[in-house]
């Protein structure tokens, strides 16, 4: 199997985190559901979309151009990040339900926090829990080796 290799500003990646991490706090402490439903489609689009995804466009138009976030470009498979992108926006979609329209409140937010949590955690200890569920799914044969005519792990 021949694995897919991209370019991956891991600066993007970080700066991404970082948004999540603090308008999912926001949304937390003010109680603005209608804002970790923002952040689930922003996170949807992207991973569907990965050129329109809103925080990366913010960083490459905006914290990268003007030199204020340095380029981190590494050679890798992006699939693993999306996936986990993915995850967190559906994480995120399914805490907004929760919240606005189930009234299950603790359930909302506990998922929310853990969406908060595991990117805080990828920001600064470069663990990508979504990654590693990625892995170990493609590792035990979940996805097919060919996604849309390209060859992927």
């Amino acid at each position: 199997m021949q694995e897919k290799i991209s370019r991956v500003d891991r600066s993007a990646l970080k700066f991404n985190q970082g948004a999540i991490v603090v308008f999912t706090a926001i949304a937390f402490i003010f109680n603005y559901t209608w804002l970790i439903a923002f952040v689930a489609l922003i996170l949807l689009i992207g991973t569907l979309f990965p050129k329109v995804g809103l925080f990366k466009l913010i960083y490459f138009n905006s914290f990268k151009r003007y030199g204020i976030i340095k380029p981190d470009i590494v050679e890798e498979n992006n699939t693993q990040h999306l996936f986990a992108q993915g995850l967190g926006g559906i994480f995120l979609a399914i805490s907004f339900i929760l919240l606005k329209y189930l009234n299950q409140q603790f359930i909302g937010w506990t998922l929310s926090l853990l969406v908060l949590a595991l990117a805080f955690i990828n920001l600064t200890l470069n663990f990508c829990a979504g990654c590693f569920i990625y892995f170990q799914l493609n590792r035990f044969g979940v996805f097919s080796n060919k996604i849309g005519g390209k060859q992927h792990v």
